[in-house]
């Protein structure tokens, strides 16, 4: 008993570090994240029209909406890149992260086929006046020039994120964001540039980031880009990536009805509903540290067909994860009246966000199982249990739901919307048992 101890100890702290080493990489580069539109919105803040702002504001979001549903390429990178990691197949991960390149060359055309016919439909429904509707269609036509090495940077980032890597994806954001903050203020201040400026600004960085990524990617054996790889080896990608797109279209399709729904309810119920959804993806932000760090280790434990070393990595990525939910719930219910003066000073939208900010409070712990679970089952590339779980929260919990509690207002809103994180893990605790119990199905 004793020897066993001595032996199963040092790999309970050994993974446990590592997992802390995988995540707090990710949480920093999370953090970093907004203050891209930080940068731009405190550069144009300090222009006498107001229009500029407003215009890089709904461009910005569009922009970010646009490319968001083809997160995928990261999520099935880091997916095949941790696999072939943990089986040591050097040929197999240098393969995957150039198959996921030559991807974004079809996808990228996909974007800006989406952007020309969506974009012009989906700009008046942002509201604004006639300058702010061209000063951010003007944003768009330029910021759109960084599509490419934006698209690049997701394949590139979930690589390093399945070969355990998390430090360099923080030194790329950090390199982006700095960029973009020295040209916002050379482009506006120095160029008499405005919204444009910024555009341009965020393009060059964003290429700059790409560079930086390569630049890497050669360190770590990516020699040149290959050859065209035939359609045959690219369906182990094209099937993982198939499945986590219509995963992610649906998420986005629920986070566009629950924005509907609270523009129906007036300005004030829209304002108060969408900077506390703001919040909720700074908390995933957070928790998507160990999300990250249970992909990459997961697939690892897999590659090597160590079943113990799986157990272990879900357990103590689990328990991770559940700790700093419950920490952010209770940091949140402390600092809750001073956190909303912090979102507004707008004397109408305050008592608003206090009448809802319980489910602000609540979500980390409501949403954590979800979160580690959409971990785990990229680790174990079960893209369609993930894609089959969203759709299952999405049309038999949040819609439902809400059609039952629609005469409760926002309450059943935000209710419906906790039940659907719920459901999410509800639905896929069945594959999540069965890898428990069978890992060798998945290896």
């Amino acid at each position: 008993m004793t020897a066993s101890h001595a032996v199963t100890a040092p790999s309970l702290a050994a993974t446990q570090r590592r997992i802390w080493m995988l995540a707090w990489p990710i949480m920093l580069s999370n953090i970093t994240v907004p203050l891209l539109g930080l940068a731009d919105s405190a550069v144009l803040a300090h222009l006498p029209d107001p229009q500029h702002l407003g215009a890089v504001a709904i461009g910005a979001q569009l922009f970010t909406l646009l490319l968001w549903s083809f997160g995928f390429l990261r999520m099935g990178t880091t997916a095949l890149t941790s696999r072939a990691a943990g089986a040591e197949l050097p040929v197999q991960v240098i393969q995957s992260l150039q198959h996921s390149l030559w991807l974004v060359i079809p996808v990228c055309l996909l974007v800006m086929a989406v952007a020309l016919i969506a974009l012009p439909w989906l700009l008046p429904l942002m509201g604004g006046s006639d300058s702010v509707q061209s000063g951010a269609a003007e944003y768009l036509s330029i910021r759109l020039l960084s599509a490419p090495a934006v698209l690049a940077q997701y394949a590139l980032t979930g690589w390093f994120i399945g070969l355990g890597n998390t430090r360099i994806p923080l030194l790329i954001l950090t390199l982006v964001n700095s960029l973009n903050a020295a040209l916002d203020y050379t482009f506006v201040f120095h160029l008499g540039m405005t919204s444009d400026g910024v555009a341009l600004g965020s393009v060059l960085a964003d290429y700059s980031g790409l560079a930086a990524a390569l630049y890497f990617a050669r360190r770590y054996g990516l020699t040149s880009l290959g050859a065209r790889p035939p359609l045959a080896s690219l369906r182990p990608l094209l099937r993982i990536n198939r499945h986590l797109f219509v995963r992610t279209l649906c998420l986005l399709l629920v986070f566009a009805f629950f924005t509907a729904q609270g523009a129906r309810m007036g300005e004030l119920m829209l304002a108060a509903n969408a900077l506390l959804i703001t919040a909720l993806l700074l908390i995933s932000s957070a928790l998507d540290g160990f999300a990250h760090a249970t992909e990459s280790l997961t697939g690892h434990s897999l590659g090597q067909s160590d079943a113990p070393l799986l157990r272990r990595t879900l357990i103590l990525t689990a328990a991770n994860m559940l700790l700093l939910a419950s920490l952010l719930t209770l940091m949140l219910w402390l600092t809750g009246p001073y956190l909303l003066s912090l979102m507004t000073n707008q004397p109408e939208l305050l008592p608003q966000l206090q009448r809802y900010q319980h489910y602000l409070f609540w979500l980390p712990l409501v949403g954590v199982a979800s979160y580690w679970l959409d971990g785990v089952f990229i680790g174990a590339q079960a893209s369609a249990a993930m894609r089959n779980a969203m759709l299952a929260a999405a049309l038999l919990v949040f819609l439902p739901v809400w059609w039952l509690t629609r005469e409760w207002g926002n309450d059943g809103l935000w209710l419906a919307f906790c039940a659907f994180l719920i459901g999410r893990a509800l639905f896929a605790v069945n594959t999540f048992l069965t890898l428990w119990r069978h890992p060798q199905n998945f290896m």
